[in-house]
Parts: C-alpha cells; structure tokens; sequence
C-alpha cells in the first residue's frame, strides 16, 4: 500500500547559512525561491538573512511569494534574522524550531548545507519512515553535491541496515522545477512488500 501526500500549499527549505564556494549554490537557491513563490507555494525555512538561506528568501519575496521564517533566540547572533519576511518566529530551541517548520510545512526541501541542514533533513525521514508524519522530503543535488551522501543511503540499504522501501522517502532531482514536480506526485511506500532501490 503506499499513502500519498496531500496538496502541498507550502514548503520547508532545509540549507545552508553560508553559501559555500560554488556560485552554483546560490544560483540554485535563488531559483528554488523563485519556483516556489511562481507556483505559489509559501515558504518557511531557518530565518536566516544570510548564506543560502538568505537567498532562498530573497528570490522568493522578490517573486511576491510568502515566506515565514523560524528561528531560535540564542542563534539571532549567529545567523542574522532577516528582517523582510512575511513572518519571523523566534522560539526558544532548536527542537522547537524544527517542530514548527514541520507543523507550518506540507513538504521538505534539501538543498546543500552542513550538519545543520542534515540533522533537520534526517529528522523529517525518521519521521516520515515511523509514520509520525507523511510528508514529502526532497533533495536538490546541485552539481553532485549529495552523491556521496546517496551512496551511503544505497550501500546502509544494502548492508540491511536501511529498509529498500524507506530509502523512497528521499526524493532527488537535480533543478528545482523537476524536484518540485516530483514532490506534488509524491507517494510513501507502506506495508513490508519489497521495494527496489530508487534511481539516484
């Protein structure tokens, strides 16, 4: 049996508060906030002004869309709220953070980041896997940038470590058009019938 989502009318991003060194990442960031707001999905996601984060945000105001950010008070040093949101809640942790983007989000978008950007993302699949949530969860691999990272995921399902059926939980795609459109078709395995591993 497999559950599919339901409409999705708004968007967690998961990425990084620094831009990293490829160009590539911006630009990509910057057209995944574009996307969204054209498709007229709102957008929440850390909060941040700068990096990455910061672009997805800017793209997607500059684009008229609606874009809620969450953020803890003790990283407000750290990662410079934005001050232009439609939104900005300041809770009091990171767990609370990462509870109310789900709450506030029909789906989940990856793009690259560190550890930050992992745990959040690892988190939404754990959840999605235990049922706690059924929710898509979408990976942007920018110029390779999760290869190794899908890898992984292919040789822990491999050793037995990782069920075949719940490594579908990730969707990839390589441009935030194709990601997206993946993501509004998504549907979540179910039950203990055997699953092929997803093409990367």
């Amino acid at each position: 049996m497999r559950v599919q989502s339901g409409r999705i009318e708004s968007i967690c991003v998961f990425c990084g508060s620094s831009s990293g060194r490829r160009r590539a990442y911006s630009d990509a960031a910057s057209a995944m906030g574009r996307e969204l707001a054209e498709r007229n999905i709102s957008v929440v996601y850390g909060g941040a002004r700068d990096g990455l984060m910061g672009a997805v945000a800017d793209a997607a105001l500059a684009a008229g869309g609606r874009v809620t950010g969450v953020i803890p008070a003790h990283l407000a040093h750290q990662e410079v709220p934005h001050q232009h949101l439609t939104e900005l809640c300041v809770v009091d942790s990171m767990h609370e953070r990462k509870t109310l983007m789900s709450k506030l989000s029909d789906g989940f978008v990856t793009m690259p980041g560190g550890f930050g950007t992992l745990d959040e993302t690892f988190e939404a699949l754990t959840w999605s896997q235990l049922g706690i949530q059924v929710k898509p969860v979408g990976l942007l691999n920018v110029e390779g940038y999760f290869d190794p990272l899908l890898s992984f995921l292919d040789h822990a399902a491999g050793e037995g470590l990782l069920r075949a059926r719940d490594r579908w939980f990730l969707v990839v795609a390589e441009t935030a058009g194709e990601l997206l459109d993946r993501l509004s078709g998504f549907e979540a395995p179910r039950g203990d019938a055997p699953v092929e591993l997803p093409n990367p």
